[in-house]
C-alpha cells in the first residue's frame, strides 16, 4: 500500500468528517472477493482498514502485511467469523484496545458526534446496593433542560431502583432501560438501606440535540471573580456556544476558573485543543498534543511531514471566529472515574504550561484516538458502498503531551481526593456543591474539609454507555489513502 502525498492537507482539518467532506472522492468501491455461500465484503472492509490505519497493527499477527499468501486465505480466516462484530472484536483488534468499535448504522453514530440523540433528559449512575449484590439502583446527577425527564420533574438526587415494575439488577438494566418509554419507581436511601417510596414517573425518549455547555456562571468568591464551566462532552457542533461562554468570562473579569469535566466522557481532539486554547492564550502557536501512529504512517510523516503530527494551541475555532482566551496560568479541574478522552488530553496538555488542580477522582485512562472509515476506496463518506451501512472506528493514534507523557493507563490522579456522596449531591454551580466547595476552598488558601466517612457504591454503569461515542477521543478525518 502507498501512502500518498494529499495525507499532508487532509490530516486532523477542521471540521467533523460528513457527506460533503473535501477530501472524499467519488472513486467506485472496488469489490471484494466473495467467498462461496457467503458474502464477506464487509469483513473484507474491516480487514483492509484495520491492515491500515490501525494504531495496534503490530499487536494482531494477521494484520501484518503479507500475512495471507493469497485473498482466499485471507477469506478462509475472516469466514471464521459469523458477524462482522465477532470479526472485528475476537479477531482483528488487539488485547489493550478497550476503545475502537463496530457501527452497523453510520447515520446515527455521526448524530451522535453532532450532540444528537435519543433520550430522556435524565443523566444517572447505577451502582450496586453492596458488595456481591445484583440488585442495582440509580441516581440522578442532571436533568436536561425541556427533556421529558424536565417536565416530568425529575432532579438531581433523586433515586430510582425500578423500571416498569421491575427491579433493576446487574444484568437485566440495559433491557429495561432501552426502551422507548419506561417507568421508573422512585427510591429512598437511608444509610445502607433502599426502600421503594411508592411514587413513580414515566419517561419517554425523544430526538434532542444537546449543548455540552451545561452550566456557565460566574461566582464571587471572597473577592475573587470565579468562573465555573460544566461541560459534558467536547462536541464540536457546539464550540461557538463554548466559546460564548468563555467571552462572558472575559467581560465579567474573570480570574479563576473551575472547569467541571465530573460526567465529561471525550470526544473531538480538535475542540479539546481549542478549550485548552480558551483557558490559556498565551501559548499560541506551541505544541498542545503531539501524534504517535502505527509504524507506517508513523514514519511517512516524520519524513514528508513531520508538522502534521503536532498540535498546537490555537487562536481560531474552526468557523474562523477568534478564540475568547483568559490568559490564566492555573485552572481548577474537576473530575471523576468517568471524565476520558477528550477530558484527560486537556489536563495532560495543558500541565507542561500551567497549573492544573485536579480535585475528584482518578480518571479513566484513555490516550488514544480514533476516527470513522466507512467502505470505501478511501475510506470516506463519499462512494461508500451503497449495499450496506456499516462503518469502524478504530484507535489509530495516541497522544503525547509537549512533555512527553502519554499512555496514562490508570487514569490521572487528583491532586484533592474527593467522591460524591449520593445523600449530598448538591446543586450543581452553586458555591455550597460538594466537589466544587473543595475547589472554591483551595482558590481561596482555606482549610478544606473533604468528607471520606460515607459509604461509596460500586459503579456498573450510566445512562450514556450506550451511546456509540461513549469515553470516544476522535480526530475529524481519515488521512485521504489508496491501496
Amino acid at each position: 500500500m502507498k501512502i500518498y502525498k494529499l495525507i499532508l492537507f487532509s490530516l486532523l482539518s477542521v471540521g467533523f468528517f460528513t457527506a460533503c467532506s473535501s477530501d472524499d472522492t467519488d472513486t467506485p468501491v472496488k469489490p471484494d472477493p466473495v467467498v462461496e455461500g457467503r458474502d464477506l465484503t464487509i469483513e473484507n472492509f474491516i480487514y483492509r482498514g484495520l491492515n491500515e490505519i490501525y494504531l495496534y497493527k503490530s499487536d494482531v499477527a494477521q494484520l501484518a502485511d503479507g500475512y495471507f499468501s493469497t485473498a482466499d486465505d485471507r477469506n478462509d480466516f475472516l469466514d471464521n467469523y459469523s458477524t462482522p462484530e465477532n470479526l472485528f472484536y475476537d479477531g482483528l483488534t488487539a488485547t489493550q484496545d478497550r476503545f475502537s468499535f463496530i457501527v452497523e448504522d453510520y447515520v446515527e453514530l455521526e448524530n451522535s458526534f453532532s450532540g444528537k440523540s435519543t433520550t430522556t433528559g435524565m443523566s444517572y449512575g447505577l451502582v450496586r446496593y453492596c458488595d456481591g449484590c445484583s440488585e442495582v439502583f440509580g441516581y440522578v446527577r442532571y436533568v436536561l433542560p425541556n427533556s421529558s425527564a424536565a417536565v416530568a420533574g425529575v432532579k438531581r438526587g433523586d433515586f430510582f431502583n425500578k423500571i416498569d415494575g421491575q427491579q433493576l439488577t446487574d444484568t437485566n438494566y440495559a433491557a429495561l432501560l432501552e426502551p422507548q418509554t419506561f417507568t421508573i419507581g422512585l427510591a429512598t436511601l437511608n444509610d445502607t438501606t433502599i426502600s421503594d417510596s411508592g411514587e413513580t414517573i414515566n419517561l419517554t425518549k425523544t430526538e434532542y440535540n444537546t449543548n455540552p455547555v451545561y452550566i456557565s456562571k460566574t461566582l464571587d468568591v471572597g473577592g475573587k471573580k470565579v468562573g465555573y464551566l460544566m461541560y459534558n462532552s467536547f462536541t464540536a457542533d457546539y464550540d461557538p456556544q463554548l466559546n460564548d461562554a468563555f467571552g462572558q468570562f472575559k467581560t465579567d473579569g474573570v480570574t479563576e476558573l473551575v472547569l467541571d469535566l465530573r460526567y465529561n466522557g471525550g470526544g473531538s481532539v480538535r475542540t479539546a485543543t481549542d478549550l485548552a486554547s480558551m483557558i490559556t492564550g498565551q501559548f499560541a502557536g506551541q505544541l498542545f498534543m503531539k501524534e504517535q501512529w502505527n509504524a507506517d504512517y508513523q514514519a511517512y510523516f516524520e519524513a514528508e511531514s513531520p508538522e502534521s503530527l503536532v498540535n498546537n494551541f490555537n487562536t481560531t475555532l474552526k468557523t474562523g471566529e477568534s478564540i475568547n482566551s483568559l490568559n490564566l496560568s492555573k485552572v481548577y479541574i474537576l473530575t471523576t472515574g468517568r471524565s476520558a478522552s477528550a477530558s484527560e488530553l486537556v489536563i495532560n496538555g495543558l500541565k507542561p504550561y500551567i497549573d492544573v488542580v485536579q480535585v475528584g477522582e482518578t480518571t479513566t485512562g484513555k490516550f488514544q484516538a480514533s476516527v470513522t472509515l466507512y467502505d470505501s476506496s478511501n475510506f470516506g463518506r463519499n462512494g461508500a458502498n451503497s449495499k450496506h451501512t456499516y462503518a469502524i472506528q478504530p484507535l489509530v493514534l495516541k497522544s503525547v503531551n509537549s512533555a512527553g507523557v502519554s499512555d496514562y493507563v490508570n487514569g490521572l490522579d487528583p491532586d484533592y481526593e474527593v467522591s460524591e456522596n449520593f445523600r449530598q449531591l448538591g446543586v450543581l454551580g452553586d458555591a455550597d456543591e460538594p466537589m466544587l466547595k473543595v475547589a472554591l476552598d483551595v482558590i481561596q488558601g482555606n482549610r478544606r474539609a473533604i468528607p471520606t466517612d460515607f459509604i461509596k457504591y460500586d459503579f456498573v454503569g450510566e445512562s450514556n454507555m450506550s451511546e456509540l461515542n461513549y469515553q470516544r477521543m476522535y480526530i475529524d478525518k481519515v488521512p485521504a489513502i489508496r491501496e
